[in-house]
């Protein structure tokens, strides 16, 4: 599947969104301190997988079946699996 430019940048823009969330959460925060307190460092990794289908008809009613298909180059699959984004293929 070939993913454009837009549906690549709307994905990324979801990716940082997330991690922005984490960083900026005072719950996280206020719970790595406690850790700190009870003498200990964290690090934090966080696995993050968007998965990418087109709307389905039912879901919109409106919407025609337009017979579009995403293919993904295989430079867009490393960018992808960079951000930990994983692309299922079709079943």
């Amino acid at each position: 599947m070939e993913m454009d430019e837009e549906t690549r940048r709307l994905a990324e823009e979801v990716g940082t969104a997330i991690n922005e969330s984490v960083q900026q959460s005072a719950s996280v925060a206020a719970a790595i301190e406690r850790l700190r307190e009870a003498g200990f460092e964290m690090e934090l990794t966080l696995k993050l997988e968007i998965g990418l289908r087109p709307h389905s008809e039912d879901a919109e009613g409106d919407e025609e079946d337009n017979g579009k298909t995403v293919e993904f180059t295989e430079e867009d699959l490393r960018i992808l699996r960079s951000m930990k984004i994983k692309i299922d293929p079709e079943e």
